[in-house]
C-alpha cells in the first residue's frame, strides 16, 4: 500500500519461462519452438509456422523479429526485474518493498502468437500458456493475477478458450492483440513481409467481444514490436528505438479509433477494454479528433446534399479578381465549371450506398460517451506526468481512466520508488490518488478482481470511494 492506499499494478508482465512452458504444450507442437541467438548475440524466440508459398509448416520466423523495418527487441532484459520476471518468489519481495499489493500479468512471448497463421499451433500455444500461468500464479494468488491469452486465429477456439480462463483457471480477464496480421489480398504468397491487418473491432471478432460481456471480464489490448501486427509509423522504422517510440502508441491508437468507430462499443455498451502500455499522453488530442470528426463528418454531414457556392457569386469574384476586359470569357468559365459541379451532385443523389454515410449508424453518439460510462481505460507508468493533466485537457473523466503501470518485468519499466514517483507526479488530492493507483484498475477488470482480493482491501474507505468514482 501507499499511504494506506491500495495499489493495483494493471499491467505487470511475466517472462516465460520457455524451459517450463514447453511442458505445457502438446508435444506434437514441442519442437516447432525454441530459442536461438540471433547474429548479434540477443535471445530470440524460434517458431515454425504455415507457409503460404508451400503450403505447408515450414516457415521459420524469429520473435521479435530481429532486423529491417518494424524491429522488436533489441537488448530488453531489465537488470532489476528479469528474475523477477521469471520467478515468482523475488517478484512479491519487490512488491512488497515498492508498497505493491497486486499484479495483473501479462505475457512477454504470448505477444507474438497473434502473427501466427497455422491456426492449430496458435490454439495449442495460448492453452499452454494460459494453463503455465494458472498454475504459476496460483500459490500466490491474492497478489498476482494473470491474463489469458486467445488464439484470434480460430474465433470459436479463442471463446472457447475464454470461457476456460475464466471459469477453470480463475483468470480476471484476457488479453487480445490490438489488431491480427493477415496477408495482404494483392500479394498472399508474400506475407509476413507484405501483409495488412484484421482490427480487433472486425466483424469476425465480434463473437469474442460479445462472449467477454457475457462473462463481464475485461479485455487488455496490447501490443508488441517486432511481431508483424501492424505498428503504424513504427512499421517504417529499422531501429528499435525509432520503432518503439511509435509501435505501442499508434497500435493502441489504431485500435481505439476502430473500435470507437466501427461501432463496437455501441453495440456492446458495458464492454470494458484497457489500452495498455501505450500510455495516456497522446488521449485528449485523439478523443478530441474522434469528437470534432463525428460531429462535423458524421452528426451534420450530408453528403447528398453538398454545399455549392452560387454561380452568380463565383463570376462577380473572379471578374474582381481577374478583370472585366475578358468577362465572356470568365463567364463561360463559370459555367462549365457549374455543368461540372451540377453533373457531381446529380450523381450523388441517385447513389443509394451506405459508404456515402460513414459511421452513419453512430449519428447520435458522441465519441467522448464511451469514456463517460467506463468503457475505455488506459494505463500510465511512473514516470509518465500524463496522469496530471488528463483532467485539464478532458474534465473530469480525465481522473476515472488512467490506471497505474509499472511495466514490471520490460526494459523500460521502472521498478524502484515506481509507486511514490507516481503519486508524487502531481498534486493529487487523495480520492485522485486512489483512483489512479487501484480504483480505475478496480474499474476496468471488474468484480472478478475485486471479489479476489482480500476482505481487508475489499472494504477500505478509500478503496470503495474510489471504485464507485470511477463507474
Amino acid at each position: 500500500m501507499y499511504e494506506g492506499l491500495l495499489v493495483i499494478d494493471a499491467d505487470a508482465h511475466k517472462l516465460e519461462n520457455p524451459l517450463i512452458m514447453r511442458d505445457y504444450l502438446d508435444p506434437q507442437y514441442r519442437d516447432r519452438i525454441g530459442l536461438v541467438i540471433d547474429r548479434l548475440g540477443d535471445q530470440r524466440v524460434r517458431i515454425v509456422d504455415f507457409n503460404p508459398k508451400t503450403g505447408a509448416n515450414d516457415l521459420t520466423q524469429l520473435f521479435p523479429q530481429p532486423s529491417g523495418l518494424g524491429k522488436g527487441g533489441f537488448r530488453t532484459l531489465h537488470p532489476e526485474t528479469t528474475l523477477g520476471a521469471m520467478f515468482n518468489r523475488p517478484r512479491i519481495e519487490q512488491m512488497d518493498a515498492e508498497g505493491i499489493d497486486v499484479h495483473i500479468i501479462y505475457g512477454t512471448l504470448n505477444l507474438v502468437f497473434a502473427s501466427l497463421l497455422d491456426k492449430e499451433l496458435a490454439i495449442a500455444l495460448c492453452q499452454a500458456y494460459n494453463t503455465y500461468m494458472a498454475e504459476d500464479c496460483r500459490p500466490y494468488g491474492d497478489r498476482l493475477k494473470p491474463i489469458g491469452v486467445l488464439p484470434l486465429q480460430d474465433v470459436d477456439a479463442a471463446i472457447k478458450e475464454m470461457y476456460r480462463c475464466v471459469h477453470e483457471l480463475g483468470m480476471v480477464g484476457v488479453a487480445v492483440p490490438p489488431n491480427l496480421p493477415v496477408p495482404h489480398p494483392r500479394a498472399p504468397e508474400a506475407f509476413p513481409e507484405i501483409r495488412t491487418c484484421k482490427a480487433i473491432s472486425h466483424p469476425d471478432f465480434r463473437p469474442v467481444l460479445q462472449a467477454a460481456v457475457d462473462l463481464d471480464v475485461a479485455l487488455g489490448i496490447h501490443g508488441a514490436p517486432g511481431s508483424y501486427m501492424m505498428g503504424g509509423i513504427a512499421d517504417h522504422m529499422e531501429t528499435f528505438v525509432l520503432t518503439h517510440i511509435f509501435v505501442q502508441r499508434n497500435q493502441q491508437q489504431h485500435a481505439m479509433t476502430r473500435m470507437v468507430f466501427d461501432g463496437a462499443f455501441e453495440q456492446f455498451p458495458t464492454l470494458r477494454v484497457g489500452f495498455l502500455e501505450g500510455g495516456c499522453g497522446w488521449l485528449p488530442d485523439l478523443s478530441h479528433a474522434m469528437h470534432e470528426h463525428w460531429e462535423k463528418r458524421v452528426r451534420d454531414f450530408d453528403p447528398k446534399h453538398p454545399y455549392h457556392p452560387s454561380t452568380m457569386d463565383i463570376t462577380r469574384l473572379m471578374l474582381q479578381e481577374r478583370g472585366t476586359h475578358n468577362s465572356t470569357n470568365v463567364i463561360s468559365q463559370v459555367k462549365n465549371l457549374f455543368n461540372l459541379l451540377w453533373s457531381a451532385e446529380h450523381d450523388s443523389m441517385s447513389i443509394d450506398d451506405e459508404s456515402l454515410y460513414e459511421h452513419y449508424s453512430l449519428r447520435h453518439r458522441d465519441p467522448l460517451e464511451y469514456f463517460e460510462r467506463g468503457q475505455i481505460y488506459v494505463s500510465f507508468e511512473s514516470d509518465d506526468p500524463a496522469p496530471a493533466y488528463l483532467p485539464q485537457a478532458m474534465g473530469e473523466v480525465g481522473k476515472r481512466i488512467v490506471c497505474f503501470s509499472g511495466d514490471y518485468g520490460h526494459w523500460d519499466g521502472v521498478l524502484q520508488n515506481c509507486v511514490r514517483d507516481a503519486a508524487q507526479k502531481g498534486n493529487y488530492d487523495r480520492a485522485h490518488l486512489a483512483q489512479l493507483l487501484a480504483g480505475n484498475s478496480l474499474a476496468l477488470y471488474g468484480d472478478r478482481l475485486r471479489n479476489s482480493l482480500p476482505n481487508s482491501a475489499q472494504s477500505s474507505p478509500d478503496l470503495v470511494t474510489s471504485a464507485s468514482y470511477s463507474t
